[in-house]
């Protein structure tokens, strides 16, 4: 089995390149990456000392797909993952269409000329703000509980956001793009009898994670907090109270193994891939842990809401449990334990991997 992971040199592509060539030996895998990330050329070399070949190539580039190899399944790991991409007054609209839309178009295309299967890398920000921003939560001390007592909207519950939950606009310009993506691949599915699994992710978390404020919120917050940097909740009252679920790379990798053992040219579905109820903090309760990991830190409040911000996403992984008997086992705990860690040994990490 050979797989092309794109995106291979960023943190969720290169933990995945890395999990298949040390526990599937029956595996060769090779990727590509544009290096635009900062940061991504760090994992290059310990990629390709375990012998994963590692091009340069851009995935908006068409002709940079016209001398790669025939594989039998793409993992689309390439992406901009940032919810403010194109609307935070530093990162192009446009290029943020470019990358994640136009890369997707070119990897399906790649896909249907060498008969490949595809699996596309999506987000839990496909799920629409205003009905994520509906959902019947209750204000507790540190976190938003969920309020049992009102209906909630379809596809909601305290276990997560199931797959059908809305994707009714808006969803920010990042998660458009994705949506975008995943009805296209399902289009190509249809036209070419592609193989196609979408995975909708929810915040990847660990160790090397090149952490910002609006993606890979877990290793920014515990790396900020190691160095006392200046931090702040932003929205819902400056509390801290938003709600995200963690999931490790090495789960996800398990997932997408069992997917493509089991997807045949006839089959297609929509997963959500996230820590669940389980693996779900809250900003404030990031904080406390922190404060007994490293001591007292003061986080200052901002109370103006920044676009996008939701108070509460949680997944829910019962389909992909039910079809490929999946659930995650890496514990939240440890998955923060492994981030405060690569925290203490690389106490420059943010400086490395920040484009400001």
């Amino acid at each position: 089995m050979r797989l092309l992971i794109t995106g291979v040199c960023g943190f969720v592509g290169s933990c995945l390149a890395t999990c298949f060539c040390q526990r599937k030996p029956s595996f060769e895998v090779i990727g590509i990456d544009n290096f635009v990330r900062p940061g991504s050329e760090t994992n290059r070399l310990a990629l390709k000392s375990l012998g994963i070949a590692v091009r340069h190539g851009d995935v908006r580039n068409a002709s940079d797909f016209e001398n790669l190899p025939k594989v039998d399944w793409v993992i689309d790991a390439a992406a901009n993952p940032s919810v403010l991409a194109g609307a935070d007054g530093y990162t192009s609209s446009r290029q943020l269409v470019e990358h994640n839309l136009q890369g997707t178009l070119n990897v399906l295309e790649y896909c249907k000329r060498i008969e490949a299967g595809v699996v596309l890398l999506s987000t839990s920000r496909v799920y629409s703000i205003r009905a994520l921003a509906s959902l019947p939560l209750i204000a507790g001390p540190l976190t938003f509980e969920w309020d049992e007592d009102p209906t909630p909207p379809k596809g909601a519950s305290r276990n997560g956001l199931d797959v059908d939950f809305s994707t009714a606009a808006p969803v920010s310009l990042y998660g458009s793009t994705k949506l975008a993506s995943e009805l296209v691949a399902l289009e190509y599915r249809d036209a070419f009898s592609l193989p196609v699994c979408i995975n909708r992710c929810g915040v990847m978390a660990g160790g090397g994670q090149f952490g910002t404020a609006e993606q890979g919120i877990f290793s920014y917050w515990i790396h900020a907090y190691a160095q006392k940097r200046p931090m702040k909740y932003i929205g819902f009252e400056g509390s801290g109270r938003q709600v995200r679920d963690a999931l490790h790379p090495d789960d996800l990798a398990e997932l997408i193994y069992r997917q493509i053992q089991h997807s045949g040219k006839t089959e297609s579905q929509i997963f959500n891939a996230g820590g669940g109820p389980q693996n779900a903090m809250s900003l404030a309760q990031l904080t406390a842990w922190c404060a007994e990991r490293f001591g007292e830190h003061t986080v200052q409040a901002d109370s103006v809401p920044r676009p996008y911000d939701v108070p509460w996403v949680v997944m829910d992984n019962g389909r992909a449990a039910e079809r490929f008997n999946w659930t995650p086992k890496r514990s939240l705990i440890s998955i923060l334990d492994e981030i405060a860690n690569h925290a203490a040994r690389n106490p420059h990490w943010l400086e490395l991997c920040s484009a400001q």
